[in-house]
């Protein structure tokens, strides 16, 4: 009988000490969430950058297009280039807007390998060299994290080297400095928080130069004529960004 009635008291003792304990004890709570670094693309840049392209160029006189042509002669260039660039970036959310400016040395050139005439209706040779050329553009584009697409356009300046070869009345060799536009596309990644490297196609629309006038001859004998000349260049390159720093996502 003592037993029981000591297990009693003893139980009792322990229900009424096990609120007070349970009071005592921690309160769970949920772990906070994992928070996911966001790279951010705004600040100012500068790089280098290279590549090869390709030129393609329409030569017209007066002795008129050539079959269905729209020209009388047609040649291609090529070449490589190299040079920098800056810009700056700003960022709201996803879409990445911004404005750059860059300036290269390039070697894209060819001739039309003696298809043209001159006046006297003799072969002669016209070749181009692009030597320099610059822009400045607007970008814009849509980012995930350190992956960039992006979207470029604007205006372009460059210097072209025009070589007329005549086997009778020789050289003519000058140089047109051109306005154009220039438009393109690109992929950007963020190598580390200040190191970009990006491969692009670019697009350059040089307008058409002029030689002689009418009625008249070349310096060298030729008939007048003109030259309408584009370029598409691929290029490789790395920046360097200044401030911008990555934040936090969660």
């Amino acid at each position: 009988m003592k037993k029981i009635l000591l297990t009693t008291v003893s139980f009792g003792v322990f229900c009424c000490a096990a609120p007070a304990l349970a009071a005592d004890l921690p309160m769970y709570s949920k772990a906070p969430a994992v928070v996911a670094p966001v790279y951010d693309w705004s600040g100012f840049y500068v790089g280098g950058f290279g590549g090869y392209g390709f030129g393609n160029h329409n030569l017209n006189n007066a002795t008129g297009p050539a079959g269905f042509a729209n020209f009388t002669t047609n040649y291609s260039s090529q070449g490589g280039f190299g040079g920098g660039e800056a810009g700056y970036n700003l960022q709201s959310g996803n879409i990445v807007v911004g404005v750059e400016g860059d300036f290269a040395w390039f070697d894209i050139k060819g001739n039309d390998g003696f298809t043209s005439v001159d006046a006297a209706g003799l072969a002669s040779n016209d070749a181009t060299n692009l030597r320099w050329a610059g822009s400045l553009r607007a970008r814009g584009g849509i980012a995930v994290d350190r992956l960039l697409l992006f979207f470029t356009g604007g205006w372009a300046y460059g210097d072209l080297q025009h070589t007329s070869t005549d086997p009778v009345f020789g050289i003519d060799q000058f140089d047109t400095r051109r306005s154009g536009l220039t438009a393109g596309a690109g992929i950007a990644y963020a190598i580390t928080n200040n190191v970009i490297g990006k491969f692009e196609y670019r697009y350059y629309d040089f307008g058409t130069y002029l030689r002689g006038t009418p009625g008249g001859l070349t310096p060298n004998g030729q008939l007048p004529y003109n030259v309408a000349n584009t370029f598409s260049v691929v290029t490789l390159g790395l920046d360097f960004k200044f401030g911008g720093p990555v934040v936090a996502k969660y």
